[in-house]
């Protein structure tokens, strides 16, 4: 049977393990056998640099701990021998950190974790190890939020130096110069209308009218023999009158013969 002052000595462990992990956002087991050395020290300095809390504890002091913070369900996780690490201020850092070294040194693995006092599977852990840091997400949604303001800027400035290239000191006048510039080009594009100058063709294109021209040019021969008909009228004339004239001298002979 433990002495009481052994008993004394856990007791005081396992408060002080409470304490430390009452806060923390999430919590990460670890079989770190097999490890060297200086695999360790690496590992730890690392940890330390980005702010992770990184320990080994007995299971049997982790498993008073755990079961002072209402926490259940690691009977099978907190067996052999298991390294135990957590941060407050992230809750994806622990699992991140676990894996990115895991994946360095094979021989370490990543049993399972706790996250908001709920017991997880390793699968669970390993997706969360893979969403960005809570800095990266925030400058993410920073970014969402200023990006419209920023485009708003970007524009704005554009339109100064449109401004400043016109000699325009007023935003209002740029943008009065732009609205001129489009009523002037606007008559332009009205008198760009196909439809109208198709209008002339169509009127061209008026078949009853030259066929009448033609049916009189078709006239024209018959007005000539009209025509060359009367120029021989006098000719006939002159026959007619040749034709009086020798009936006249007949008669003229005639009577002097009867005298």
């Amino acid at each position: 049977m433990p002495s009481l002052k052994k008993l004394e000595i856990k007791k005081k462990q396992v408060d002080k393990l409470t304490n430390e992990l009452q806060n923390a956002e999430s919590i990460v087991f670890a079989d770190y056998k097999g490890l060297t050395v200086k695999q360790d020290t690496e590992m730890r300095a690392e940890f330390r640099r980005q702010g992770l809390n990184y320990k080994v504890v007995k299971n049997s002091i982790s498993e008073r701990a755990f079961e002072k913070l209402g926490i259940e369900g690691l009977e099978e996780t907190l067996q052999g021998p298991t390294a135990i690490a957590y941060s407050d201020a992230d809750v994806v850092l622990a699992p991140r950190m676990m894996r990115i070294f895991a994946e360095k040194f094979k021989k370490m693995s990543v049993k399972g974790g706790v996250v908001g006092k709920q017991v997880h599977e390793l699968d669970y852990i390993m997706a969360l190890s893979r969403v960005e840091s809570r800095e990266t997400l925030y400058g993410q949604l920073l970014f969402m939020m200023l990006y419209p303001l920023t485009a708003f800027v970007q524009v704005a400035s554009q339109i100064a130096e449109k401004g400043a290239e016109a000699g325009v000191e007023n935003v209002a006048d740029v943008e009065a110069g732009e609205m001129e510039q489009q009523e002037q080009v606007a008559p332009t594009d009205e008198a760009v209308e196909v439809p109208e100058e198709s209008a002339p063709a169509d009127e061209a294109v008026e078949v009853p009218e030259k066929e009448a021209a033609v049916e009189e040019a078709v006239e024209v021969p018959e007005q000539a023999a009209a025509v060359e008909e009367a120029v021989e009228v006098p000719e006939q004339a002159a026959a007619v009158e040749e034709v009086v004239e020798v009936l006249e001298e007949e008669a003229s002979v005639e009577s002097t013969d009867q005298a």
